[in-house]
């Protein structure tokens, strides 16, 4: 039982929950990750784009299953705590919040290559402050941001691809699936897996949701429909950019582009749209670091309620309701991070965390009862197999690092602390 000093403020509704999540999701992928998915699959990008959609559905399906069954903070760390036994959940957080924390980095990386090329790690340091303390100031204040930022996003994404759809550089030819596996980089079933691979790290935001589960009203209602209604979104908006920047510049040049929504707009013949199409970017790119740290933190105080971190970690601000030495921990990394390591590295590291983090939660939804409100068996039987599927598809060098990490985080589970509770 937690302590009341140590509980969370319950002030999120569905329409904050919703906004949380597609702060995290819009943001990180849609301005980066088009362009090594069109290398991959080629003119089967969109194929791709279904693949990770199904998968994400049925991860969102069993997170959504859960986060009802279980609504506290730590997201997949809970679940895998309470249905599979104590290993598998710390092995969830653990991987949750290595991986994850590589993404805030990789999310402030971004923002300062838009911003400013010549200083983004100085830049990236900077937003990693700034969001931190908006965090700090408390989770209604972090709920407002976010919801003005993804307005703002989803407006520049509605104006590229109405540019796009109206331009007479757009060719329907190329969306024609006929020309998919001719007209690929690389192609194939494993290029469409690999890609399938990278935009589904663009999906992954909608955890966000579950690992606030503390501070949602009426979590077993609001959780589930927050988050499948922000998944749905983001396909839409995700399946629209793709097929504008398909139109416009065909599979190897959107493959090519270093900004590919930049060289739709400016393919488009609209460069009064390439500057907004750059602000964008970093919107979308600080939306999604104020999300992701704020759901990092959150597991953190699950993990050292429970002793698997430093218990300190757990404590909440007597005034502000937030897990305040958790986010400063996690804002710290993530600085240092930003301001050392490679984005493309990162995002490779990071997408192999949330697929492990991702496949415990459907092992954990495959438990679950009728009467606990399991979903159809086939959802989290499909939503584990296309994490392990997916996982496989990434560079050997995540794999690689990926998994030493998590033999890191077992060698953690077995020299936990002696008060450790679960």
């Amino acid at each position: 039982m937690n302590d009341a000093r140590n509980a969370l403020s319950r002030g999120l509704g569905l329409r904050d929950a919703v906004v949380i999540g597609l702060g995290s999701m819009i943001g990180a992928g849609i301005f980066a990750a088009l362009a090594p998915a069109a290398e991959a699959a080629g003119g089967a990008l969109l194929v791709s784009l279904a693949v990770a959609a199904v998968v994400a559905y049925c991860n969102a399906t069993s997170s959504a299953r859960l986060a009802a069954r279980y609504p506290e903070s730590g997201g997949t760390y809970v679940y895998g705590r309470e249905r599979l036994g104590p290993f598998w959940g710390h092995l969830a957080g653990w991987g949750f919040v290595v991986g994850k924390t590589a993404s805030c980095a990789a999310m402030a990386l971004t923002v300062g290559a838009y911003a400013w090329p010549g200083q983004a790690h100085a830049v990236a340091v900077a937003a990693v402050v700034a969001l931190t303390a908006v965090n700090y100031a408390g989770v209604h204040k972090s709920a407002l941001v976010t919801r003005v930022v993804v307005a703002l996003v989803l407006a520049v994404l509605a104006a590229l691809v109405t540019a796009a759809a109206t331009s007479g550089a757009a060719d329907t030819g190329r969306l024609d699936p006929a020309s998919w596996w001719d007209s690929g980089t690389s192609g194939g079933a494993g290029g469409v897996l690999q890609a399938a691979g990278l935009l589904f790290f663009a999906f992954a935001g909608y955890a966000r949701i579950a690992t606030l589960g503390e501070e949602v009203r009426n979590p077993e209602r609001t959780i589930p429909q927050a988050i499948p209604l922000a998944l749905g979104i983001t396909l839409v908006v995700y399946a629209a950019v793709a097929v504008a920047a398909l139109a416009v510049l065909g599979p190897r040049a959107l493959a090519d582009a270093a900004a590919p929504l930049s060289a739709t707009a400016r393919a488009s013949g609209a460069d009064w749209l390439v500057p907004v199409v750059r602000g964008g970017a970093v919107l979308a790119a600080l939306g999604s670091l104020l999300a992701l740290v704020l759901g990092v933190s959150r597991t953190v105080l699950a993990m050292a309620r429970d002793g698997r971190l430093p218990r300190p970690l757990a404590a909440v601000h007597p005034r502000f309701q937030v897990p305040h030495r958790a986010e400063l921990l996690v804002g710290a990394v993530v600085a240092v991070l930003a301001a050392t390591v490679d984005v493309r590295g990162a995002i490779g590291f990071s997408s192999f965390g949330v697929l492990v983090y991702y496949a415990v939660a459907n092992a954990s939804a495959w438990t679950l009862t009728p009467q606990e409100g399991r979903p159809p068996r086939l959802v989290p039987a499909l939503g584990l197999a296309g994490c392990a599927l997916l996982a496989c598809t990434l560079p050997l060098a995540s794999v690689l690092s990926g998994a030493v990490v998590l033999a890191v985080g077992a060698a953690a589970y077995g020299a936990r602390p002696r008060g450790a509770t679960h």
